[in-house]
């Protein structure tokens, strides 16, 4: 007989922040009207703000929602993104741009770069950037909607978004409460766990008031109260091959139009990311604390912002890695609860979303979770994993001789599964296919040949085109784009017409 009323009736979720109330925000829109769902955060408790920068599947998650774009961007002072532009990665002096969307002027051109590989050098053909719209717009600080037609260059111009993540996070929990999530201000005193099946029943607060819930979400960040210092659930650490573990961030004036782009710049001992938003600057130092002191690493942030320094710089400390399970007993970790991978990719607030995302498509019954636990956690760690590799390529592949965390990351030993990615592409430029992988072919390529790594051959399928055919297609492409870039409107023009930003 098919079981009924299987929804758990209690969700409590614990901590605030983006990763709470994005998780609120959710469950309120989808489970909200079944379920009763409660928030308990600490106003004495700070937020871990690094993640401002996103990546396109944040569309999807405030389209599912039901947020105005328009609106969302206005209160969240935010702005657009169509990619990262990385400084110094490969050598002090080179600079690649990782872009959104694809290569070529339309949604549907068959192996389009492998065209390119085979008439690179050509001088007619030009650099691959050359056939990247959102890497066009980007340069030149232009921005506009995605196009509908599929055939349509602007179809190409994929973007992201850039914003205040405290502001988002307050938006998100105007529209949770307005959905009947319930908030409580309080800290938690302890929490309390069944005797027989070691579920967590209740949290204690600090005034005494016993909350208790069927099912319960942490949120807590680094601090995993539920599902570590709780369930001990362990921890797999990755900083052999990630081994910046702190970061400096810090708010700067904005001094020109916000460009469309995140800005990555290697230095000695990590990296420095530039995030624009419509009032201020978000700039950061992620550095391995093995290589650079901590007194460095700030005087070297502080020594190349843009603007006035608006805050005091704000120090993190991490591991790199993930838990070892994310979904254990009644508890699902969502953030940095769940593990942490340096912003690098702008990953942190999309593992936030796709926490959520396999929440909602596994969601738990009132009774027995097993099976749901299981496939989420098989499926999240894949991607943790996958995003890893994607991360390590940048610092594996480098040419910043002389510098010893460099010069550590360029001969440290790499995963099976990248140094397999990287055989293949040397080999034959292509980017294998793997199960729940993040980054597509575009992010996968633009990495590889900014980072030096050239293949040697292309797909041999092309030769079925004429060579002179396949020339004129690139050359045409390349005039069809630089036409393209120079009808859009400048971002900052865009952001005030769309009434996203005050006039």
């Amino acid at each position: 007989m098919l079981q009924t009323g299987l929804l758990p009736k209690s969700i409590v979720i614990v901590g605030g922040g983006t990763a709470g109330w994005m998780t609120a925000a959710a469950l309120a829109r989808f489970v909200g009207h079944l379920s009763k769902i409660t928030l308990v955060e600490s106003s004495d408790i700070g937020t871990v703000g690094v993640g401002e920068a996103t990546i396109p599947p944040i569309r999807n998650f405030n389209a599912i929602i039901g947020i105005n774009e328009v609106d969302f961007v206005r209160e969240t002072k935010g702005t657009y993104k169509l990619g990262i532009e990385f400084c110094d990665w490969y050598l002090p002096g080179q600079s690649y741009f990782h872009p959104f969307g694809v290569y070529g002027p339309s949604l549907h051109q068959a192996n389009f770069v492998h065209h390119w590989l085979r008439h690179r050098g050509n001088s007619q053909v030009g650099v691959l950037d050359d056939y990247s719209l959102c890497t066009l717009a980007a340069r030149l600080g232009r921005y506009a909607p995605q196009a509908q037609d599929p055939e349509s260059p602007g179809a190409t111009l994929t973007s992201a978004f850039h914003f205040d993540a405290g502001l988002y996070a307050a938006f998100l929990r105007t529209f949770a409460e307005a959905h009947q999530v319930r908030r409580i201000d309080q800290q938690v005193q302890s929490v309390r766990q069944c005797g027989q099946s070691g579920d967590v029943e209740a949290i204690i607060l600090a005034n005494g008031e016993e909350i208790r819930g069927d099912f319960f979400v942490d949120c807590t960040g680094f601090r995993g109260l539920l599902i570590e210092e709780t369930l001990k659930t362990g921890y797999e650490d990755w900083s052999a091959y990630l081994p910046a573990d702190r970061a400096w961030a810090v708010p700067c004036a904005r001094v020109s139009d916000p460009t469309p782009y995140t800005r990555s710049t290697a230095r000695k001992g990590g990296w420095q990311w530039r995030i624009p938003l419509q009032h201020r600057t978000g700039n950061g130092h992620v550095y391995a604390s093995s290589f650079i002191s901590d007194q460095e690493a700030q005087d070297t942030l502080l020594a190349n912002l843009d603007g006035k320094i608006l805050a005091d710089p704000k120090p993190l400390k991490f591991t790199t890695g993930r838990r070892k399970k994310l979904w254990n007993k009644n508890v699902v970790a969502i953030g940095l609860s769940s593990g942490f991978l340096e912003p690098l990719e702008s990953t942190s607030i999309h593992l936030i979303q796709t926490g959520i995302t396999k929440l909602l498509d596994f969601f738990p019954s009132h009774s027995s979770q097993e099976a749901n636990a299981a496939t989420y956690n098989r499926l999240g760690i894949e991607e943790y994993v996958s995003i890893r590799d994607f991360l390590v390529l940048h610092y594996a592949a480098n040419k910043r001789l002389g510098e010893p965390l460099w010069d550590y990351c360029r001969n440290m030993d790499l995963p099976d599964t990248l140094k397999a990615r990287m055989a293949l592409f040397e080999q034959t430029g292509r980017v294998p296919p793997r199960a729940f992988d993040l980054f597509t072919d575009t992010s996968w390529i633009a990495v590889f040949l900014g980072q030096g790594i050239h293949p040697f051959g292309y797909n041999p399928l092309v030769e079925a085109v004429d060579p002179s055919t396949s020339l004129e297609r690139l050359i045409l492409a390349r005039q069809t784009l630089t036409q393209a870039v120079h009808q859009l409107p400048p971002h900052e023009t865009f952001l005030r017409q769309s009434g996203m930003m005050a006039a």
